[in-house]
């Protein structure tokens, strides 16, 4: 695969989540990702199947399916483990290590070894052991309590938890390592935990607190829907558009853009105007459909874009002039991201069907074929034809 990260071979122990979403991230750009994917079972309904194998963050992968209650299975991952530059594994704190494959295990195969380890509250701390998810993590960093509306947090799907403050917190950091075990030879675990990202994404706003620019409270802020400036608003076709003019002249020139005169709005910092100016600027933008207001205020310093669904977001002229969005076989999915301007990325291989490359990423684990047969009929690997 192109990319900056084609020398990389990352060994990926199957999960859902923020573990997955880093190793596409790294896949995107070009690391070699090989999942280790469990046994096959009849579908069971339910979370884990709605996430398994999933079209889009599953997508760059080979798939060598095993019986890990096996210790030979257990042996075929590290004998690729002893080829590998990074592991990513994202179960409870212990679970890799009754695998046999926790980070002692895995060094003592290969000291140079990244092992990335990727869960909600972390390997340490009274909750390291508890259950959770994106909601609950956010929750104990103030970053839930700061979204939403006056009276009740709403939770921003889950991208502050399980992606931004997990899966890219993980990426980075098991880069980091990366980078520093080729100048020592020697590589390290990685702790990544969604409540310490989710607890940096929010670096900004306690920041402002600590200047008493930001009150502990929902929309009470400039950020959080409180200010006419920076939010968002119906048109008069029942669709939305954005605001975000913070500074004085894309302030003052959304206001000469959208014909206001009226010189309330000259107080645009004064808080308890907030709710008043945001009611009159409400009324301003039911006057036009979306459309007509993308002709008046897109393209211009007025900081406005219109609110689009995933459905209408691929066909936006900017997204399309950058290739923003692709289709791979009817599915629409982003581009890998960032863009790299000496070794690009490409978009990598559809996500792989359970098994589909067995037998092949067991022979470049030094397996004959004689043996494979013999891992396969005795239930301990898994083609695709049987998986």
């Amino acid at each position: 695969m192109p990319g900056p990260l084609s020398h990389l071979t990352v060994i990926e122990l199957a999960g859902i989540g923020p573990g997955p979403f880093a190793c596409m991230l790294l896949a995107d750009m070009g690391a070699r990702v090989i999942r280790i994917d469990r046994a096959p079972v009849p579908s069971r309904g339910g979370i884990d199947d709605l996430m398994r194998n999933d079209s889009v963050v599953d997508r760059g992968r080979r798939s060598l399916s095993l019986n890990m209650k096996d210790p030979r299975a257990v042996e075929a991952v590290l004998r690729l483990v002893e080829r590998a530059d990074v592991l990513i594994e994202g179960f409870r704190p212990g679970v890799a290590e009754k695998l046999g494959l926790g980070p002692a295990q895995c060094h003592a195969r290969n000291a140079r070894l990244v092992y990335g380890r990727m869960t909600g509250w972390g390997q340490t701390g009274p909750l390291s052991h508890t259950a959770g998810h994106d909601i609950n993590y956010i929750s104990l960093t103030g970053a839930l309590h700061a979204i939403g509306t006056a009276g009740q947090p709403l939770p921003p799907l889950n991208l502050v938890g399980d992606y931004g403050g997990g899966g890219m917190l993980l990426a980075l950091g098991v880069l980091a390592a990366h980078a520093q075990a080729v100048q020592t030879g020697t590589g390290q675990v990685v702790d990544a935990a969604m409540t310490d990202g989710a607890a940096l994404l929010m670096a900004a706003q306690y920041g402002l607190m600590a200047k008493g620019f930001w009150q502990d409270a929902r929309e009470r802020n400039f950020l959080d829907g409180a200010a006419h400036f920076y939010g968002t608003y119906a048109c008069q076709d029942g669709r939305h558009v954005s605001v975000g003019a913070i500074e004085p002249q894309f302030y003052h020139q959304l206001l000469a853009l959208c014909g206001i005169t009226d010189p309330h709005f000259e107080q645009q910092w004064v808080q308890g105007e907030w709710a008043a100016l945001r009611a009159k600027l409400a009324q301003v933008f039911l006057t036009r459909t979306r459309a007509q207001w993308c002709e008046v205020l897109e393209g211009t310093d007025a900081c406005f874009a219109p609110v689009l669904s995933m459905s209408e977001a691929a066909d936006h002229p900017h997204n399309v002039a950058r290739g923003t969005f692709v289709c791979q076989d009817g599915v629409l999915q982003p581009a890998p991201a960032p863009r790299f301007e000496r070794t690009p990325s490409a978009l990598p291989p559809k996500a792989p069907r359970t098994g589909e490359h067995t037998a092949e990423l067991l022979a470049a684990a030094g397996y004959q074929p004689a043996e494979i047969d013999a891992l396969v009929g005795a239930g301990v690997a898994f083609l695709e034809a049987s998986a």
